[in-house]
């Protein structure tokens, strides 16, 4: 158990009942768990990024004695191997896991839940298999057009104007016409004295913008798992996430039978609530939240309790 006391809208912290290494082919080895109670409604669990992995804390949006959890870290990201790899690493290899998970552990249906990129990642999924979904819960959405692109490169300077010029001061003045392009760059440099330093510029930037209040201080932590997140991301960012512009929302179609919850803070800076709304005009049926007082962070308050309450009216649903 925590040494802090436990949010009143989590749940209490559980282990897993069962965990490994599962091959995916490509010479990918994903890990994951199962939590919680393995006779419950099944729900997977899709993390963001690309590439940021999973935490123990996400076991905690979900009722343990109602839900059985699966969690996994995505190719390269976390504890899978080979980790901060982008080879054979797209949207459609990850669609394509997921479905090899949910028959490895023998699930017809289930629950779908992911934020930012896990929200991206669950759409493409929902559209590919709508058959395999009960219900989608998504969280932070991030519709990865070109503009919203734009926005995570560029546009954020107008509202978190230092956290942005030292996100782009990193790079020679010359280099910050194409950011993407040039710290893609110097992250699959095989040197690690070149590709640590950059992984950690860009996952502080994306922290410290992340929150409703941003947090100044964050660490550029050089890790492995830094590297990871901001290597895949840049990655899938450089390639359109693998999808064709505006694929998302021409895909709502195939899975709008299907109950969804959108959760959107209001001052979300990395996923403007735009995207949202325009998945929420898309999919009417879905029940969407705006939070008032939450930015982009799962962990925010607002979103916490929306979230849970999500998964608390979905665990009896058929």
């Amino acid at each position: 158990m925590p040494d802090q006391p436990i949010p009143a809208d989590l749940y209490p912290m559980v282990e897993p009942y069962e965990s490994g290494m599962f091959p995916v082919g490509d010479g990918h080895e994903v890990y994951y768990e199962l939590c919680g109670n393995p006779r419950g409604k099944p729900v997977v669990f899709l993390h963001g990024g690309p590439g940021s992995g999973i935490m123990a804390d996400h076991r905690r949006f979900f009722d343990p004695e109602r839900y059985r959890i699966l969690l996994f870290d995505q190719r390269g990201a976390g504890r899978s191997t080979p980790a901060a790899s982008i080879e054979a690493n797209t949207t459609q290899h990850l669609i394509a896991d997921i479905e090899a998970l949910r028959r490895h552990i023998g699930v017809e249906r289930w629950v779908v839940f992911g934020g930012s990129w896990g929200s991206t990642l669950g759409l493409a999924y929902a559209a590919a298999h709508p058959e395999a979904c009960v219900a989608l819960v998504l969280r932070g959405i991030w519709l990865c057009r070109k503009a919203d692109l734009r926005w995570w490169l560029y546009g954020v300077r107008t509202i978190f104007t230092e956290f942005w010029d030292e996100f782009a001061g990193y790079l020679p003045e010359a280099e910050r016409g194409d950011i993407l392009e040039n710290y893609f760059k110097r992250m699959v440099d095989p040197d690690p004295a070149t590709h640590m330093p950059a992984a950690a510029a860009w996952k502080t930037y994306e922290s410290r913008i992340a929150t409703l209040i941003p947090s100044p201080g964050s660490a550029k932590t050089q890790s492995l798992r830094t590297l990871a997140m901001s290597r895949i991301e840049a990655h899938y960012m450089r390639n359109a996430v693998f999808l064709a512009e505006g694929a998302l929302l021409d895909a709502v179609p195939r899975f709008r039978h299907v109950p969804g919850v959108i959760v959107h803070g209001r001052y979300d800076v990395i996923c403007p609530a735009e995207g949202a709304v325009a998945l929420a005009r898309a999919w009417p049926e879905a029940v969407f939240t705006i939070v008032p007082d939450a930015g982009h962070s799962a962990m925010e308050p607002g979103i916490r309790k929306a979230l849970i309450a999500a998964t608390d009216r979905l665990a009896d649903l058929d």
